[in-house]
This record gives C-alpha cells, structure tokens and sequence, in this order.
C-alpha cells in the first residue's frame, strides 16, 4: 500500500507510555498519520529484552498490512527465537524531512515524522499467513516484484523469521517549519534555514 493509499481514520487512545514527558505539541494519534509514516519508512527499529536479560535495538525491514506491522528477522537471531512465545517490542521508524540550520548550536534540529510502538509481538507460525506476508514485503521493493523473482525455498524459510507487531498502542511526533532564534540572536551573522532531505529510488526491478 503507497502513501497515496491509507483509507484508515480514527485514532489510537493515548495511554501513559505513548504521552511524551516534552513536545507533547508535536504528538498526534491519527491513525492515518501513523500509518503513512509506517508505509513510508523503508526500515524500523525494534528494541526489546533478549533472553540473557540485556536490551537489544535492532535495524528491520517491515511491512504493514491493515493494523499489523510485520518485522523480518532471522530464526537464528534473539529476535526470532524470542518470539516463538510473545514478548513485548517497541518499535519506531523516522523519516527526516530536513535539517534545521540555526543561529544558535542549541537551535539547530531536524524536521522529522516518528512513530512508535508498543505492542507484544508473537512468531508468525502459519503457513498461509507467512506466505502472504512474504510476498508483501518483497512487493514493497517494487509493486509485483514477488511475480518476478523466486519464491524462498524450504531451507530459506526456516531460516526466516516474521514477527506480527499489532498496531494498537502507538504515537506520532513530528516537526515542521523553520529554525527558532533566541530574540537576542536574531542579529547575529550565521546563515540560518532548513536543508530539505529526500529519500529517492532511482530505478524499480
């Protein structure tokens, strides 16, 4: 599903661990917003607690399909052997728009959309049901790439690893416009402004 597609409304009901300590002016809970954050991000991060009890950030690619988000991992890494019983993520993906140029070093910050997520995540164990998923995260490269290229085989399946991360308790933050001067900064020398940042795919498979 595109950027351009997202027929979903509403919102997700704020709770304690989705309301910021700071910024809270940059939060929303649209469902909409989240998800075009989500289908835009070509990769998230998931963090959560491995099994020898230390904590783990780890760079994934996703895909969402309705009010699932799948991360792929392997069956060997703690992600994937963690999952065969659930156990709780957090989950984020940011897209930078631009980076803001101040007068000031305190000032100087970035135009960005993030979501979070706080979900249990369980092992994706069904056949059909990883089928489809697979084939939807191949078809993110390209839309019908998984019709032109080959499906994985036995072995490479049972290597793969699928997590569901169910979209229910999330966040947006988000920042937009131009750099903020401290009033007695405004007549100091330095060039100032936003550099605008753009994720391009230069060709499609």
């Amino acid at each position: 599903m595109t950027t351009l597609e997202c027929p979903y409304s509403g919102r997700f009901e704020q709770t304690e661990r989705t309301t910021p300590n700071r910024s809270r002016e940059r939060v929303t809970y649209e469902r909409e917003a989240a998800y075009r954050v989500l289908d835009e991000a070509w990769h998230c991060d998931v963090a959560f607690v491995g099994p020898d009890g230390a904590p783990r950030v780890l760079p994934t690619f996703h895909v969402r399909v309705g009010d699932t988000l799948f991360l792929h991992g392997s069956t060997g890494s703690s992600m994937g052997l963690g999952g065969r019983e659930g156990f709780p993520v957090s989950v984020t993906a940011t897209i930078v728009d631009g980076l803001i140029f101040s007068k000031s070093w305190f000032h100087h910050s970035m135009n960005y959309r993030s979501v979070v997520v706080h979900a249990n995540a369980r092992l994706v164990t069904d056949p059909e049901e990883r089928w489809n998923t697979f084939k939807a995260l191949i078809d993110r490269f390209a839309e019908g790439r998984s019709d032109r290229s080959r499906a994985a085989s036995d072995k490479e399946n049972a290597m793969s690893a699928l997590l569901a991360v169910p979209l229910e308790e999330v966040s947006v933050k988000q920042r937009t416009g131009g750099p903020v001067e401290e009033p007695e900064d405004e007549d100091l020398p330095y060039a100032n402004g936003v550099a605008h940042v753009t994720s391009v795919v230069s060709g499609r498979l």
